[in-house]
């Protein structure tokens, strides 16, 4: 009898032995946490106050934690937003605009960032923010600015108003980009009839101006001719052209070549005869 009471304690004892190193190593298997490259972890203490603001969110690798508390691993990487809404124009006139956010969670803040505004974020926080700030920027243009003359300053101006929502949500907007604008056909059409009469518009201008230009330049250049001619008339005379025709006569009679130069020819220049005719 005793015999089987020390064989079944023995049992008992490996049994309640057993269990405890069961729970015991999930107990470990629970405690060890790995995060991904590019994530962070904020950890939530259960027996605590929940999310802790104040702890610095876990690097990425492997870590250990208290096995009743819980890690929500969080992407801190740089990330893309493709987002397609319907906004008004200053007329009130519907337009469909297509955006691209870049965007990413300010890693000193990522513990208020789930605190605050949850895993979700992107849907909570992001979108609502990026569509608010466009339908802003939107209706203070026209339709023929949104779609041609003013895209760059829209784009600009729902960027920084983007921004400071969510400065406010403990995310750090990257840039924006407005990637089409599609407005109704019949204001599209006419719009593009219009910017094609400007253009032809300004074409013509330029002919003008370029016609201007060329006349001006002609004008200054026959001026130039006449100064000229002025100018050279004025200071040639008989006397000089005698003058020179005397010198060009005593260059000749100096040639070896045999010739008779006769004085007192026809207004009174020399006349050089070629003797060997």
């Amino acid at each position: 009898m005793e015999t089987y009471k020390k064989a079944a304690n023995k049992t008992i004892y490996s049994v309640l032995g057993g269990i405890i190193i069961f729970f015991l190593f999930i107990m470990v298997l629970s405690s060890m946490v790995t995060i991904e490259t590019g994530h962070k972890g904020v950890v939530y203490k259960t027996f605590g106050k929940g999310v802790d603001t104040t702890q610095i969110p876990l690097e990425e690798g492997f870590h250990l934690i208290a096995p009743w508390n819980k890690v929500y691993e969080v992407d801190v990487r740089q990330q893309q937003l493709f987002e397609k809404m319907k906004v008004l124009s200053s007329n009130g006139l519907d337009i469909q605009m297509e955006a691209t956010v870049w965007f990413q969670p300010r890693h000193r803040d990522l513990a208020k960032l789930i605190k605050l505004r949850g895993l979700n974020y992107i849907e909570d926080v992001i979108k609502p923010a990026i569509r608010s700030a466009a339908r802003s920027v939107v209706g203070r243009y026209t339709p023929e600015e949104i779609y041609s003359t003013k895209r760059e300053a829209i784009t600009h101006e729902i960027f920084e108003e983007t921004e400071k929502i969510l400065d406010d949500n403990f995310v750090h907007l990257k840039n924006v980009l407005v990637r089409d604008v599609t407005l109704p056909p019949t204001i599209k059409t006419a719009i593009e009839r219009k910017l094609k009469q400007q253009q032809e518009a300004l074409e013509y201008e330029y002919r003008l101006q370029k016609e201007k230009k060329e006349a001006e330049r002609k004008r200054i250049e026959a001026k130039g001719i006449k100064d000229f001619q002025d100018i050279v008339s004025m200071g040639i005379s008989d006397k000089l052209l005698r003058w020179k025709g005397i010198e060009a006569t005593l260059k000749l009679s100096e040639s070896p070549n045999t010739k008779i130069v006769i004085v007192g020819g026809k207004d009174g220049l020399p006349i050089i005869m070629n003797a060997e005719k």
